[in-house]
């Protein structure tokens, strides 16, 4: 067969495309450029003679299709068969109508919230369904890893915790005797801050504790296990990561929340007796102001807290590391996201309850 040949017939009204010989995937291709600019010239009258094509296959087919659209006028055609005429139908139809549309900043980001929104309520609700199914799946949990779980969250963080709750004290304390001192009662500084430890403070500064060191270092290790494609392999074992891996570090992070919020409580006031101590109040007095202004109602509500806190911080850790992408940059950034996600939640968690408390008068 012959070499696909182009001639172009152009005057001011009207311009003829003539197609000779084999019009082929290796034909077509030294002529594709000349044929587009020749009809992307042309005027509103374009003519396709293809009556000397020997042979026209889908890489002819597609050359004739491109400058058709390219022209965005009607165009004649000459020459055509009925087999040509049919494959020229078939890719017609097979090809996108349109331009394609290119994304706006606002669509990616749209497409990414949207996403993200629904790996995250999946995530929730595999782990429901997987702790709905625990009983059947009691194997799959191993004693020594949920203690060595617990000890790196709950007893390596108690110096840190024991630390923060006294100069927190101390800090609310001084604070509050300023503004306390102009009118005569700086005795009542030991209410405020009792109060403001066991319903709020307290809870909320462990959380934050425990986002920062356990979140980010569940999200850490189970990204990096995603990384090494463990947690594929624990799956094509047919183990769930969820009920071995998900579940234990929950179930730590909402032991060890309630004991690390009773520490600060009590590192707390420790600081806080310490300046009053400093500001020439007796201990008798400050227990006695601590005791009339707080009961075992407040600290059980920042108790409760706390237990959602743990919960919401395991979760949120342990799904930034089982979403983690590839690459190298993956395990740092699921890292930042378990602490920032974990932060955002908790603070939106005390807000919702603050709403709820105040709505039920607690």
């Amino acid at each position: 067969m012959s070499a696909a040949q182009l001639e172009t017939r152009a005057d001011a009204e009207a311009t003829t495309l003539r197609f000779a010989g084999s019009l082929t995937a290796r034909g077509v291709a030294p002529i594709w450029s000349r044929a587009m600019a020749a009809a992307a010239k042309a005027p509103s009258a374009l003519t396709l003679d293809v009556s000397q094509a020997e042979m026209i296959d889908t890489s002819g087919a597609a050359l004739l299709l491109a400058i058709e659209r390219a022209h965005a006028s009607p165009i004649i055609w000459s020459g055509l068969t009925e087999a040509q005429t049919s494959l020229l139908a078939q890719l017609r139809a097979a090809l996108p109508q349109g331009a394609p549309v290119k994304p706006t900043p606002a669509t990616i980001a749209r497409r990414s919230a949207r996403r993200t929104f629904i790996i995250r309520v999946g995530f929730f609700g595999e782990t429901i369904l997987a702790a709905m199914a625990l009983p059947s799946k009691l194997r799959f949990l191993r004693g020594a890893e949920f203690f060595r779980l617990t000890d790196r969250a709950g007893t390596q963080a108690v110096p840190l915790v024991a630390m923060m709750g006294f100069l927190i004290g101390m800090i609310l304390a001084f604070q509050s005797a300023i503004p306390m001192r102009q009118f005569g009662a700086e005795i009542y500084v030991a209410a405020l801050v009792a109060i403001s430890l066991f319903r709020e403070l307290g809870p909320l500064l462990a959380a934050i504790i425990l986002a920062g060191r356990t979140g980010s270092s569940f999200a850490a290790e189970l990204g990096t296990m995603r990384v090494n494609e463990e947690i594929d392999a624990l799956i094509t074992m047919g183990i769930d990561p969820e009920t071995m891996l998900v579940i234990p570090r929950m179930a730590a992070s909402m032991l060890v929340m309630p004991a690390l919020t009773l520490g600060i409580d009590l590192a707390g006031l420790l600081g806080m007796g310490f300046v009053m101590l400093l500001l020439g109040f007796p201990p008798a007095a400050v227990i006695g102001q601590v005791q009339m202004a707080t009961s075992p109602h407040d600290l059980l509500l920042g108790l409760f807290k706390s237990l959602v806190f743990g919960a919401a911080i395991g979760l949120i850790g342990c799904r930034a590391g089982l979403t983690a992408g590839g690459g190298p940059r993956a395990v740092g950034e699921a890292a930042t996201s378990a602490v920032v996600g974990g932060i955002v939640a908790i603070i939106l968690l005390d807000g919702l309850f603050a709403v709820i408390f105040y709505r039920l008068g607690l």
